[in-house]
């Protein structure tokens, strides 16, 4: 809302802040601050302080239930400007604090007389001035607020669009993401500059089957038919289960008919060409999300090569990987409309240069056989200018080089291909040593075991003192209900999932999977614990872009880590 406020009603905007702050315009330091809705009140509450922030936009619900406890603990704030169509009282807010509907300070922005004489109505940026500072959906830790200036914007989102062949007014794009996440906030600039329609959706009444759309109406896909469509790998692991579920409930004939075309069509893309008969077969799946859609963008973590193969098949167009941080206006690869290859990110954008630094510890080299792997370091204009007020972070993930040119240590671990495109194989923060001395990518065991079919997601840990790798799991509630009826366990979902039962089927095909797709025995899950609860940012255990936040949930099942490593 922040940033769709600055595009939108700049100058009715501050023009009106001025007049709030019965100030010149021109001395107003001016600079957007994002926020994720799901933070918590202390994070909040640090960020604002840390920022000084004057004038906060925002929903009456948040206000209501979030902000007003954390209020008198801000005392740089001087009006807040709620953006719901009613009215609301002042009473219980501190003195001093002033508040408005947008409503109100649209009008009171556009009348003419309340800009003074001499005032400039526009003052036009420059490339190093600070645009944003956004900060971090905080996986790890307190949130961390970068510092974008317009220079790196700029840069981010040119090579951004370099990658999306055709962009233009006949483009519509669906934003579902929040703005406060550095991929939403670059596409949506993108698509004003280039002229593409944005539709605002959420991810609750994306589709038909969406869960705030009334059975009988039609999701915000279906009507608005979007070409265009940003997300994140949960999103798209979901969908994959969801078709996949609703193949198994078809007649013999049709599931037949669904597997061959399926399979044909797989071998011909392996091959680098198309199955026009077969995607008639698959008109219905594309139909979940509108039939229109042209091309899919990845990015926020790491997508499994059989769900980016499943996107490529059964919604027939192509579906790019892309690599980016917040740190780099969410720009550093992005893979190419022809690249039908999996489990890449695709080569580096235009606005940037990787490298790859050695990670002895980790075990990762430049001299690496059959590839090069390391540490991803990315540098260019698009690479932001810090954290906000954090010097000792600014020194330890960024620095400038002989030449002037910024760079960003990110903590994944790539490996770079002949053909100059990234494969993410490993991340720092995600390598736990065992007892016994073998290295465990916490990371790679998750990606690989969300192949089960009884599993939604899932998170590995490991502690350095004990010798085997244990599990959370938010199990797939229709196929384990199922299971259990099977196996003549009844009860509410919490009891089904606490049955040790249970645990030890869903144990016994994480290992069938694990197996199949080899990895090593200390990689493989010894105990599991099966949570009924899903995992959502409104829980709090999984970022707004739904990676995982280890911590929080470590936190969160410390007695089951207690249980499971007391015994073997």
């Amino acid at each position: 809302l922040l940033w769709v406020l600055f595009v939108f009603y700049q100058q009715m905007a501050f023009n009106a802040l001025s007049m709030l702050e019965n100030c010149s315009k021109s001395n107003l330091h001016r600079f957007l601050v994002t926020f994720y809705a799901t933070l918590g009140e202390e994070a909040v509450a640090f960020g604002l302080n840390e920022c000084g922030v004057t004038h906060l936009v925002t929903s009456v619900e948040l206000l209501e239930t979030k902000l007003k406890g954390v209020l008198p603990q801000i005392p740089s704030l001087r009006h807040i400007i709620y953006v719901d169509r009613k009215s609301i009282s002042s009473a219980g807010y501190p003195q001093g604090i002033q508040i408005h509907s947008m409503h109100s300070v649209q009008e009171l922005g556009a009348k003419p007389e309340n800009c003074k004489k001499g005032h400039q109505l526009y003052v036009k940026p420059i490339s190093s001035d600070l645009a944003v500072i956004m900060y971090t959906s905080g996986s790890t830790g307190r949130p961390k607020g970068v510092m974008i200036i317009h220079s790196n914007l700029i840069g981010g989102m040119a090579g951004q669009c370099e990658r999306i062949p055709g962009l233009g007014s006949k483009d519509t794009y669906i934003a579902y993401l929040p703005l406060a996440h550095v991929l939403e906030m670059t596409a949506e600039i993108s698509c004003v500059t280039y002229g593409c329609r944005i539709g605002y959706s959420s991810p609750q009444t994306l589709s038909d089957q969406s869960t705030k759309i009334k059975r009988g109406s039609k999701g915000d896909c279906t009507v608005l038919k979007p070409s265009l469509m940003a997300a994140v790998p949960e999103i798209m692991d979901r969908i994959n289960k969801n078709v996949m579920s609703k193949v198994q409930e078809m007649n013999c004939v049709q599931r037949t008919l669904f597997k061959l075309a399926y399979g044909y069509k797989l071998n011909q893309i392996k091959k680098g060409y198309d199955a026009p008969l077969c995607n008639i077969l698959f008109k219905k799946v594309r139909a979940l999300l509108g039939g229109n859609v042209r091309m899919m963008l990845s990015g926020g973590a790491p997508l499994s090569p059989a769900t980016q193969r499943f996107m490529n098949i059964c919604f027939c167009c192509p579906v790019g990987q892309g690599y980016g941080l917040t740190e780099t206006c969410g720009a550093g690869t992005i893979t190419e409309v022809a690249d039908y290859s999996t489990g890449r990110v695709g080569a580096p954008l235009i606005c940037c240069e990787i490298k790859l630094k050695d990670w002895a510890e980790g075990g990762y080299t430049k001299h690496d056989k059959p590839h090069p792997r390391g540490e991803i370091l990315i540098g260019g204009p698009n690479v932001t200018m810090g954290y906000y007020r954090s010097e000792g972070c600014i020194n330890e993930d960024f620095f400038v080089d002989e030449n002037g040119q910024q760079w960003f240590c990110t903590g994944d671990i790539g490996e770079m291909h002949p053909d100059g495109c990234l494969q993410i194989v490993d991340r720092k923060k995600d390598l736990v040593k065992l007892q016994a001395g073998e290295y465990v990518s916490l990371g790679k065991v998750e990606s690989a075991l969300k192949n089960c079919s009884l599993i939604d997601n899932i998170c590995a840990y490991a502690n350095s003192d004990q010798n085997y790798v244990i599990s959370f799991i938010v199990p797939n509630q229709k196929k384990l209900t199922a299971l259990a009826s099977q196996k003549g366990i009844e009860g509410t979902w919490e009891e089904i999932c606490n049955q040790p039962i249970m645990e030890r089927e869903v144990l016994r095909e994480i290992k069938e999977v694990a197996t199949s797709i080899k990895l090593q025995r200390f990689e493989i899950p010894v105990m599991i614990h099966l949570s009924p609860e899903p995992w959502t940012p409104e829980t709090g255990l999984v970022t707004d872009a739904f990676k995982l936040k280890r911590k929080e949930l470590k936190n969160h099942y410390l007695n089951d880590i207690e249980r499971m490593y007391g015994h073997k």
